[in-house]
């Protein structure tokens, strides 16, 4: 964003000659910016995109992109605010793409009645090459003025930056076999079988066959490349889901429609469940935040509904276990509260205090753990600093543990339908990862949560966890 103030060259001040130019990178972001603008989705123009069947992206920067620096250059320099377009020849010598640096320059070449100046317009790379050139013709403002565009709102764009790389991690691995319990409605069944087509999951179907079969005629889903497992009753096909697992036939699980207390109660029964040493489970929100530069992950907003400080520790373990998993190294984990300071009449901060002493002292173990943090100064350093908050994790926060269940899933929906993030979850603490997907859930969450799922497998079968 534009900040410093910026002076005219009033029409009397001309002299032909004068010159000026300005420096501007080409990101990725600004061809999304431009095409929804302008509405030119060429695809040619779209970072992510194959525009001429060659196999790769081109980010050709539409030639009326780059014409419009030449437009900054004459309205914030020479001759500046005030300023208004009369005509502008373009000749393009050259295409410049996403990563190209370009400098734009106008040298003014004459003046005219009526405030009408000409200048001369071209733009080069950093190599010196001419992309385009022309000329300007503009109407010079008439008396000298200043202007300072610190009101200008910023941009944020809904890109998900951070999910396509965990989906770029996890589809080169073998799909992991996943037990997917009730696949009875249409929205739950091709969930699965997108992910299958994505190469993150191997789903075995297990469910009511007819109920299915239903589902996928009307998703048009071929199902003759998967195993059906015809159990006509909820609980039964979450008990055969869990078995699988225990047998080594599947190595993950996931909600299809189904209550989530169902699934989820066979899979902690003492017998024949699937405890892991006596871990708790959790849930953990996996999310990619529009204009944050790092997933960050909310946990627990699912499952537990007023953990106890044993339980928020296994919360915690639970959460950088996944962390790891995703390829951060050593996680920072930042407990939240309503303040950030020790006060014995908010119990979540003495939770908080106390699960960062934990952590200082190995109790619990992979990540940097700090609290009691509010909202702000966990994810924000100006506001931490603001605070006089010294610490590795404020501002910096890559997990937020919640005080409760309704806070972390009120957190978690705040940041989807507010902020535009998406959302993938697991449940973690059982001897295998479980998928719940919602029916408000579009197809990047579903591939999202997969994909969390499958690097999670991986991970563990790496001998990493």
């Amino acid at each position: 964003m534009l900040t410093a103030a910026m002076h005219n060259v009033p029409f009397d001040q001309l002299e032909i000659g004068m010159e000026a130019a300005r420096t501007r990178t080409l990101q990725a972001e600004d061809l999304f910016v431009f095409a929804n603008s302008s509405g030119n989705v060429n695809p040619m123009h779209l970072p992510d995109e194959d525009g001429d069947g060659d196999g790769k992206p081109e980010a050709v920067a539409p030639g009326m992109w780059v014409a419009s620096l030449i437009s900054a250059v004459l309205g914030c320099d020479l001759p500046g605010p005030g300023t208004l377009y009369h005509s502008q020849t373009l000749r393009f010598l050259r295409q410049a793409n996403a990563g190209d640096t370009l400098t734009v320059k106008v040298r003014l070449t004459a003046k005219a009645p009526d405030r009408l100046v000409s200048f001369d317009t071209w733009i080069e790379t950093a190599a010196g090459e001419r992309v385009l050139e022309g000329e300007a013709q503009v109407y010079a403002p008439e008396k000298p003025m200043s202007f300072a565009p610190e009101d200008l709102p910023g941009l944020t764009l809904q890109r998900h930056v951070h999910f396509d790389r965990l989906l770029s991690m996890a589809e080169p691995l073998p799909p992991i076999p996943t037990a997917v319990v009730a696949p009875e409605k249409p929205d739950a069944l091709a969930g699965a079988i997108l992910a299958a087509q994505h190469t993150l999951i191997h789903p075995i179907l297990i469910g009511h066959a007819e109920r299915i079969a239903e589902a996928a005629e009307e998703e048009g889903i071929d199902l003759a490349p998967y195993r059906i497992v015809d159990v006509r009753d909820h609980r039964l096909a979450a008990q055969e889901a869990v078995r699988m697992v225990l047998a080594r036939e599947a190595a993950a699980l996931m909600k299809g429609h189904l209550h989530t207390d169902i699934l989820l109660s066979e899979v902690v029964k003492r017998d024949g469940g699937l405890r892991k040493g006596g871990r708790r489970l959790s849930h953990v929100f996996v999310m990619d935040v529009p204009g944050l530069d790092h997933l960050l992950m909310v946990t627990d907003a699912a499952i537990n509904i007023s953990p106890d400080l044993k339980v928020k520790a296994d919360i915690v373990q639970n959460a950088i276990d996944l962390a790891h998993a995703l390829g951060m190294a050593e996680p920072k984990v930042g407990v939240l509260s309503a303040v950030e300071v020790i006060n014995p009449a908010i119990p979540s901060t003495l939770d908080a205090a106390a699960l960062s002493k934990m952590a200082e002292r190995g109790q619990i173990t992979g990540g940097l753990v700090d609290g009691p943090l509010a909202m702000d100064n966990a994810i924000n350093i100006g506001a931490a600093a603001t605070k006089g908050i010294r610490s590795l994790v404020a501002g910096r926060a890559e997990i937020l543990v919640a005080p409760n269940m309704e806070s972390g899933n009120m957190l978690a929906k705040e940041l989807t339908f507010l902020a535009h993030a998406e959302a993938g979850g697991v449940v973690m603490g059982a001897k295998c990862p479980i998928i719940l997907t919602s029916r408000a859930d579009d197809d990047q969450a579903r591939l999202a949560s997969c994909a969390v799922a499958a690097l999670y497998a991986d991970h563990v079968a790496g001998g990493a966890s």
